[in-house]
């Protein structure tokens, strides 16, 4: 009997605390207790399973989500942010990302840090705040030099590097080359190889996931034609990392513009975290096919697309 009142009083004190928004002083005057006491009996609720707790927010199912991922996937990380209003927008994602990126840069520890391209990455670089790091070392993964000659708008090198102090390495040659043959001579210069050895020993790469379509982002920058892309399409391509196109189980694509990529593919491990940041359902197939084949082992993206992943 003095145990069922004990509980009683503890249900009655985790009410007033939890659902009452109520002191424990508070707590303590309306049971006629010590304060003491009126910890002890909230305390004691939580043990027994009392309080069972319930955020209503939006990043409570993002939360949710993240972590199915994680257990459905094996993802070493992953972050899901709310899906804005804009659906096209990928703010969320990409201020997701800089927080990431800042959080590697600001950790003591010195690291290879590996980035990647595209409109994602390039937003998310200009949410970082100035950053002395110079113990770290940023490598670039891709090439900055666009079809045309000029610079390649989307390679993010060049701005993180006017706001940390870390050593950075570019990589200048061409995101894509003319031919096999260029891509091999231009590979074989020891200031390239160096880099690229440089990116595959990252500690963490941060790399976007675009789909492959006629109006895929390496049809619109120009690194591909969109003839091209119909015949990736054809080959069985489903998206693209650093110019790299793979199929549905993440297999890259044999030949094609593959032979001409002369982007270094970081290889996702238990040393290497590769985060893929991406959101969209016309992104949805690149982004499992991506996870499904080790491409990465990491994830940033919102709540729409984690839920199609998870579908």
């Amino acid at each position: 009997m003095e145990s069922s009142k004990r509980l009683d009083d503890a249900a009655r004190a985790a009410w007033l605390a939890h659902i009452g928004g109520k002191t424990q002083e508070e707590i303590a005057t309306i049971l006629g207790v010590s304060r003491q006491t009126a910890q002890r009996l909230v305390s004691q609720a939580v043990q027994a399973g009392l309080v069972k707790v319930r955020i209503d927010h939006p990043i409570a199912r993002c939360l949710g989500l993240a972590e199915d991922l994680k257990d459905q996937f094996g993802l070493r990380v992953c972050e899901v942010v709310p899906t804005l209003p804009d659906t096209s927008s990928s703010a969320g994602v990409a201020e997701a990302t800089g927080n990431m990126i800042e959080t590697w840069l600001t950790r003591d520890t010195a690291a290879i840090i590996a980035l990647g391209t595209g409109r994602t990455l390039r937003a998310a670089i200009a949410h970082l705040p100035a950053i002395d790091c110079a113990q770290h070392r940023i490598v670039s993964l891709t090439g900055n030099i666009a079809p045309d000659g000029s610079t390649a708008f989307y390679n993010v090198l060049f701005s993180i590097s006017e706001k940390v102090t870390a050593k950075t390495y570019p990589m200048p040659m061409p995101v894509v080359a003319a031919s096999s043959a260029e891509r091999d001579l231009l590979l074989a210069q020891k200031t390239i190889a160096n880099t690229r050895a440089l990116g595959l020993r990252a500690d963490v790469a941060f790399v976007g996931v675009g789909e492959m379509a006629p109006g895929a982002p390496l049809v619109r920058d120009g690194f591909i034609g969109a003839d091209e892309a119909e015949r990736l399409v054809e080959a069985g391509a489903v998206g693209e990392i650093l110019g790299w196109t793979f199929d549905a189980s993440g297999a890259l694509i044999q030949d094609l513009s593959n032979a001409r990529v002369a982007s270094t593919l970081p290889q996702a491990t238990d040393s290497t975290l590769v985060l893929g940041a991406a959101k969209g359902l016309s992104k949805a197939r690149g982004i499992h096919a991506a996870i499904l084949g080790g491409l990465i082992n990491g994830l940033i993206t919102d709540e729409e697309t984690a839920a199609t992943l998870l579908a």
